[in-house]
């Protein structure tokens, strides 16, 4: 009775009433629902906090941001389903749709931001891309991997700028994005589907202990992510511990190459990885190599490896691990 009664005192102010309609539509950070609502982040701090405690909103940092999103609850999905079944009045209905319309401009804001930020870097990525394969090709590849079967719950390792949780997302129900850098996510963000609601996760975190609990995902994917990690076994064993059994793991990066710049210029620790590397670092971590395809390019082939997890497989455990 107690956590009932807290539910709806947290609902009975209509500021956060909006903002649980408003984390129904997409996560936010703190700063955007307050440019929604039009009150201060303190203010907006202090109805989250109460949202939080009554157990319908899920708090994560993110650098110096925080980020909210509607618990994945049974008392809060419950809810949800009741507000649904609700006709809204008229003055509910009006109140929604402005903020509707404001969150738009914080996603358009959002993608102005993603482009500014692809121009600056736009030379460096072009000069890497003209030493391989047209993206496009290593894109179609792998979707043409990854169509034999359900996505299921997708787990991209090192999202980036989202281009794979933006190919693959569509197809998959459940998409959590992983990255270290708080800047990447916030572009991630900005590529995310206007109705994104509670199916996206963009978590911040490192490839070499993964936040998220064994068996959480059923298609993982690395996408020119490997060749940053100084223990990439380590990388492919986190990869496999979250990854279910029966479940799926796709690499693509490069072939071994002997662009020393790109370690120098671009923090590449590896240049590059040979197929028994693989298929032993997956055999060590409960994986069959299923699947090796080849892109060559102008300088640098792009490899693509599948895994799939073996049912029995018990993947050795590395310390310092966070699991949530």
């Amino acid at each position: 009775m107690s956590a009932m009664l807290d539910i709806f005192r947290a609902l009975a102010d209509p500021t956060r009433l909006r903002i649980v309609c408003l984390l129904r539509a997409m996560e936010l950070a703190v700063g955007e629902i307050a440019v929604v609502v039009g009150q201060s982040q303190p203010r907006v701090s202090r109805h989250v906090r109460i949202l939080a405690e009554a157990g319908l909103v899920d708090r994560r940092k993110e650098g110096n941001w925080v980020f909210l999103r509607i618990a994945r609850s049974d008392a809060a999905a419950a809810l949800l389903d009741m507000f649904d079944r609700l006709p809204p009045s008229e003055n509910e209905d009006l109140w929604q749709r402005a903020d509707l319309a404001r969150l738009a401009a914080v996603r358009n804001d959002r993608s102005r931001a993603a482009e500014a930020y692809f121009a600056q870097y736009a030379e460096q990525w072009d000069a890497i891309r003209s030493l391989h394969v047209a993206e496009a090709d290593v894109e179609a590849r792998m979707g043409a991997i990854l169509g034999g079967q359900p996505v299921g719950r997708l787990l991209d390792i090192g999202t980036g700028t989202g281009r794979m949780i933006e190919l693959f997302g569509p197809q998959a129900d459940q998409v959590t994005a992983i990255d270290r850098s708080p800047d990447m996510l916030r572009l991630a963000r900005a590529k995310l589907p206007a109705d994104a609601g509670d199916k996206y996760a963009l978590v911040m975190g490192d490839f070499m202990a993964l936040p998220l609990a064994e068996e959480s995902a059923d298609t993982v994917v690395l996408h020119q992510v490997l060749h940053y990690a100084p223990a990439p076994e380590a990388v492919i064993a986190e990869a496999a511990r979250v990854c279910g059994g029966g479940g799926r793991v796709l690499i693509a990066d490069f072939a071994p190459h002997q662009r020393e710049e790109l370690r120098t210029r671009d923090q590449h620790a590896r240049l590059g990885f040979a197929d028994d590397q693989i298929e032993r670092w997956f055999d060590a971590a409960g994986l069959d190599l299923e699947r090796t395809d080849s892109l060559p390019g102008q300088e640098l082939t792009v490899k693509l490896w599948l895994g799939r997890r073996r049912a029995s497989a018990q993947v050795p455990p590395i310390e310092g691990r966070r699991v949530t």
